[in-house]
C-alpha cells in the first residue's frame, strides 16, 4: 500500500469517526440566548470529539492496512 492509499483510508475513517462522535454529549441549553438556535449545543466539546475521531481512525486504518499487507484481501489483480 502506498502512503496515498493509507492517507485516503485514514481520511475516510476519520470522517466516519467524526460523524459518529458528534451527537454524543449534546445538551441543549436551558435558556436560549437571542439570535441562537434553540437546538444549538451548550458545550459542543469539538476538540475532544476530534481527538476521539482521530483515535478511531488510527485504529481502523491500522486494521485495514494490516488486513491488506497480510494478504487476507488482495486488491491487485
Amino acid at each position: 500500500m502506498s502512503f496515498f492509499n493509507i492517507a485516503l483510508v485514514f481520511l475516510i475513517t476519520w470522517w466516519l469517526g467524526w460523524f459518529l462522535t458528534l451527537p454524543f454529549g449534546i445538551k441543549a441549553p436551558d435558556k436560549v440566548e437571542e439570535g441562537h438556535a434553540s437546538s444549538a449545543p451548550d458545550k459542543p466539546r469539538l476538540l475532544i470529539k476530534a481527538a476521539i475521531a482521530t483515535a478511531i481512525a488510527c485504529v481502523l486504518t491500522g486494521i485495514v492496512v494490516a488486513i491488506i499487507i497480510l494478504g487476507w484481501v488482495d486488491l491487485q489483480e
